[in-house]
């Protein structure tokens, strides 16, 4: 009994003098901003490893392992191709349709399954954060890598696949498909930062998330063009849908690897539409990290 009062004793004399850690907000805006951005880089070794779970569980005891990661991707292709390319005409009136597909489709499933994941990452891992402190936001960021990884593997497909046809070109038009990753990764990021925290406390939002993704997917020029949805659309819905970041994202990634052996239109002021736009998105991230950071303190108790 001597031993075990002794060790309670023990226990609590380095509870004591462990400092203090503030789960929520800290700082001005500037400051907290680098603040967080320390605390994350001072875990970056966690980071790589909720990173590897993450990929490892998603294939655990499978077989082939990584290589589902193409099956929904060219699942959706096949079909996408067949009913809306041959069935519904639409390849007729685009050049190397199965390529314009592949592309869009790839640079939008990697924000899909971003901001999909960072929406219920919180409350996937509720054990781990009501167990030990660590910067919340780590979460998040540990499914962009996932996304990363499975995104690179459709990238290779799609390389080989536009150097087959004989769309893909090296030049500068491969600078469209940098910027296009650059302001997705920024967009999905930010809005996975902002969903995964309303997720906490509202769980009927990750549900939402997966219908509004879906319907996403349809208002991106992905299954057809973006002179076709205008035909379509009022003059000033026009201009919302053509800046929107998500469709310039999908727009400039074809551009890259798509268009320089097809016929298709080329958007005006392409460059000028995205580097407003990541000028807006990096603006949303930063007010989405403080968001989220002020929020994260009563992550424990409300799961």
């Amino acid at each position: 009994m001597a031993d075990l009062a002794q060790s309670k004793v023990d226990r609590i004399a380095r509870l004591d003098a462990t400092p203090w850690q503030d789960a929520g907000a800290r700082g001005g805006f500037w400051s907290g901003i680098f603040s967080s951005i320390s605390d994350i880089w001072g875990r970056r070794e966690l980071l790589g490893l909720l990173t590897r779970r993450e990929l490892k569980s998603r294939y655990k005891d499978s077989a082939l392992g990584f290589l589902w990661s193409l099956a929904r991707p060219l699942t959706q292709l096949f079909i996408y191709y067949l009913v809306v390319g041959q069935f519904l005409g639409a390849a007729r009136s685009i050049d190397n349709f199965a390529i314009y597909i592949f592309a869009g489709l790839a640079i939008y499933t990697l924000f899909q399954e971003i901001v999909a994941g960072s929406t219920s990452s919180i409350v996937v891992n509720s054990g781990l954060v009501k167990k030990v402190y660590f910067p919340r936001e780590i979460l998040p960021l540990a499914t962009i890598g996932s996304a990363l990884f499975n995104f690179l593997i459709q990238f290779v497909i799609l390389i080989v696949a536009a150097a087959f046809v004989g769309t893909l070109a090296f030049g500068p038009n491969l600078l469209y498909g940098v910027g296009s990753l650059v302001l997705i990764l920024i967009y999905a990021t930010a809005i996975g930062l902002i969903l995964g925290a309303l997720n906490v406390y509202l769980r009927d939002v990750q549900y939402l998330v997966e219908v509004v993704l879906l319907l996403l997917l349809w208002a991106s020029p992905i299954l057809y063009s973006w002179p076709q949805a205008l035909q379509h659309l009022p003059a000033w819905l026009g201009q919302i849908y053509l800046n929107n970041p998500i469709t310039l994202a999908v727009i400039s990634f074809q551009e890259a690897f798509w268009s320089p052996g097809s016929d298709g239109p080329v958007l005006d002021h392409l460059w000028t539409r995205m580097g407003i736009a990541g000028l807006i998105g990096i603006v949303l991230l930063f007010f989405a990290q403080r968001w989220f950071t002020r929020l994260q303190g009563d992550f424990a108790q409300e799961l």
